[in-house]
């Protein structure tokens, strides 16, 4: 046989790299070419006399050498590919879940969890604080002996002193909070169930655009605040009758948001398609275009529970709420009058708002955040 040199001499005379073959090959010793005399070409012909017939030997695996890999069986150099349709459809298979990321997601921010854990804190504790204060909201004190009973300041019989009547404050308080959050949750959740199912329909249906549209101007032209007094009014200032009537003129803001983002998916190529296949609007509503809005739901909710607690605060200032129902914002408005002599009878129900508020706005952003699919990676 005759050794000649190759142009694959030449590309390897100062590498470290040495040449391999995927068959068998016979080393042959060369001429030094270059500046590294360590370097050997590699004969190309195979050598079938000296493969390995042992098929239990190992090598190691991403490590080749010359030396060995000729001597490697060909069951050990090639194997064949099997087709399994059960394992061709696992390979398709995906574990993702939707909420299981939302969770994950979350719980990666600390500060939104810690603050989610606050509020609901606070929630249990305005049904626990009554019990273990050994007076009521709304009794009025006469059984503290030889003692003054009104504006007392906080100390270790009361907690939170008392205000212009010598009511304990510490109930009041907690009683006060509990009332706010129940009214702000219920609500902002039955507001945003109305605006996002009108949102719904009036982004997607052509033919109620008109319609919503000329609602929307006609309730959003008035202020509000002249609605609720008319029903205040004529009606009542109950809890439940001011729930009701924030809720029917509170949609306004979500529902034209909602509407704003329909129009971005409602002819996407996917709803088209489903549409030319017949698919129902409810089911085209609620499996193609619900899913890209829970983010932006979810953030409206948590902004709009403190927005309702602020509203709650302006209607009782306003004299709009029924008073026998305590709440922070009557709290509030009761405390205007006194706040410069005794500043206590503020400073507790504006701190419980402004928790609210914060706790409210960092979860909310937080679980937004962790509602877009786009965050799940």
């Amino acid at each position: 046989m005759s050794k000649r040199k190759t142009g694959l001499d030449a590309r390897f005379a100062n590498s470290n790299v040495e040449v391999q073959s995927e068959l068998p090959v016979m080393e042959e010793t060369v001429n030094e070419y270059g500046a590294n005399e360590d370097k050997m070409a590699v004969n190309l012909e195979p050598d079938y006399n000296k493969v390995d017939t042992d098929l239990d030997k190992h090598y190691d695996r991403g490590v080749v050498h010359p030396q060995t890999r000729f001597r490697m069986p060909e069951k050990q150099l090639f194997d064949f590919a099997e087709y399994h349709s059960q394992d061709a459809e696992k390979t398709g298979y995906s574990n993702y879940s939707y909420w299981k990321s939302v969770w994950a997601n979350f719980i990666k921010k600390k500060v939104a969890v810690a603050m989610a854990i606050i509020f609901f804190a606070l929630l249990i504790f305005t049904f626990i604080a009554p019990l273990i204060s050994i007076y009521d909201a709304n009794t009025v004190r006469i059984d503290f002996p030889n003692r003054e009973t009104r504006f007392v300041s906080p100390n270790s019989h009361f907690w939170f002193g008392t205000d212009s009547l010598g009511c304990d404050y510490w109930c009041q308080v907690w009683s006060a909070t509990r009332t706010s959050i129940i009214l702000s949750v219920s609500v902002s959740l039955g507001q945003i169930f109305v605006g996002v199912v009108i949102g719904l329909l009036w982004g997607y249906v052509r033919k109620l655009d008109r319609f919503f549209t000329e609602l929307y101007n006609f309730i959003d032209n008035i202020p509000t605040i002249i609605y609720m007094t008319l029903i205040a009014l004529m009606i009542g200032k109950s809890t439940m009758v001011m729930a009701v009537a924030l809720i029917a003129f509170y949609w306004l803001g979500t529902a034209r948001n909602i509407r704003n983002l329909v129009f971005m998916y409602r002819d996407r190529e996917y709803n088209l398609a489903s549409r030319c296949l017949g698919t129902g609007l409810g089911r085209i509503l609620t499996k193609n275009i619900f899913p890209y809005l829970i983010s932006v739901i979810v953030l409206r909710l948590a902004l709009s529970i403190p927005g309702i607690i602020a509203y709650e605060t302006t209607l009782s200032y306003l004299g709009l709420l029924d008073i026998t129902t305590p709440s922070l914002g009557i709290l509030l408005r009761d405390a205007r009058s006194n706040f410069l002599e005794y500043p206590y009878l503020l400073v507790f129900p504006a701190a419980i708002v402004s928790l609210i508020t914060v706790t409210f706005y960092l979860v909310g952003n937080a679980f937004s955040d962790a509602c877009d699919p786009r965050n799940h990676v």
